[in-house]
């Protein structure tokens, strides 16, 4: 039986809110343009991360799949951060082409503003997953077939609505509480649905490297594209291995120092020496092998932190009482219909903010520190508020009770 690696990576960046005190709210309606030089200026991020991350990796990728013709793969790019691309770095989107224009690179489905919409509004949710496909359309020539909500959270609901919306497949976690005995290493079908498929992520193949790649004091330091083929192929029974994680583990995370890059380049002629070895997009995955089995999530599941489930971003009363606050304003702020306002209530409703808010400790709190531009979860949920309540001012000035 042959094994395929199905390799999905996730390109994401926010509009970060500035720091922006309650004196601007009121006064200065630009939520999201921070000095170059400061933390929180997205434009500099941008350049940082693409210079880093995306331009270097995606030469890699091409060259990969100029040299490997059964070299494949998927990646989902949010709205958020296309945007960013096109105003300032088109080079980045230019070699985001250049990748699925080779015809073995899968756009997955998501929500276009990286948001929690489906636990808050399923409308303003389907609105978002519309912007991206025609955001996807535009850009890449693509229609998704396969769909992953934003931080992989998911549900039986969820996959539900993707059943009955016509995606032949959804990713998720494939999270030992609910596996039990399975592996990840299959294709499953989820309860309640007629014809959809589900690929469960292989956490520990995929953080071993996301998150240990470059960490010394790990067991299996120094991981080599040999070493980890030879793991893959040691596994026993398996289809597919899901290996999804961050576009950025590619020199933003782990470091090209760490030998990251290297790793990439070997790793597909290591796997394909064995002789019914592949490499598979989500969909050939789909099409290719038969549900081993159903599975069962009544409660949500993230890829995220210890808990795997929405505590990233909803565990605090901070976190709860501004998304809340947030999506409180759906009606209002749509029949205004004034697009430069529903725009930036969108870019509110990006997940990170949330995130930068938690108050976690230990390692998790160390992985969200890492990641916010703030000084800490406080300054956080203050910028955050303070562009809230400007958003409920030019409400009121357009004579709209909240």
């Amino acid at each position: 039986m042959s094994k395929a690696i199905v390799l999905y990576l996730h390109v994401h960046q926010p509009y970060r809110v500035r720091h922006y005190t309650i004196f601007d709210a009121g006064v200065d309606h630009q939520y999201f343009a921070a000095p170059y030089q400061d933390r929180t200026s997205n434009e500099r991020i941008m350049h940082k991360v693409a210079e880093k991350s995306y331009l270097p990796t995606n030469r890699r990728l091409l060259e990969l799949l100029q040299k490997h013709p059964e070299f494949k793969l998927s990646m989902s790019i949010t709205g958020t951060v296309l945007e960013q691309m096109e105003a300032w770095s088109p080079e980045s989107l230019a070699s985001f082409q250049a990748l699925t224009a080779t015809g073995r690179v899968e756009i997955v489905a998501e929500t276009y503003h990286h948001s929690l919409a489906f636990f808050y509004s399923r409308s303003e949710f389907e609105r978002q997953v519309n912007m991206h496909r025609e955001k996807v359309q535009t850009l890449f020539g693509q229609t998704p077939k396969v769909f992953r909500n934003t931080e992989l959270a998911y549900n039986n609901d969820l996959a539900y609505w993707a059943d009955k919306a016509g995606y032949k497949g959804i990713l998720a976690e494939g999270w030992d509480k609910v596996l039990d005995w399975r592996s990840p290493n299959f294709v499953y079908q989820p309860t309640y649905t007629d014809n959809i498929r589900l690929l469960m992520k292989n956490y520990r193949l995929s953080d071993d490297i996301a998150f240990r790649f470059g960490d010394q004091s790990w067991v299996g330091w120094p991981l080599t594209a040999d070493k980890f083929a030879h793991w893959l192929n040691e596994s026993g029974d398996a289809t597919n291995f899901n290996l999804f994680m961050d576009y950025e583990t590619f020199g933003e995370h782990q470091w090209d120092e760490s030998g990251i890059f290297g790793f990439l380049e070997h790793l597909p002629g290591e796997w394909l020496k064995k002789h019914g070895n592949a490499f598979m997009t989500v969909s050939e995955a789909i099409d290719n092998f038969v549900p081993v089995d159903r599975v069962d999530m009544p409660y949500t599941v993230t890829w995220a932190d210890s808990e795997r489930d929405l505590s990233a971003w909803l565990g605090n009363s901070m976190q709860s009482s501004a998304i809340t606050a947030l999506y409180g304003l759906e009606q209002q702020i749509l029949a205004t219909e004034d697009l430069s306002l529903i725009e930036d209530w969108r870019k509110l409703q990006t997940s990170d903010h949330f995130y930068y808010m938690c108050t976690k400790w230990f390692n998790d709190g160390d992985i969200h520190a890492y990641f916010s531009p703030y000084e800490n979860p406080y300054d956080a949920f203050i910028a955050f508020m303070n562009a809230w309540h400007d958003v409920r001012f030019r409400l009121a000035a357009k004579g709209v009770g909240v």
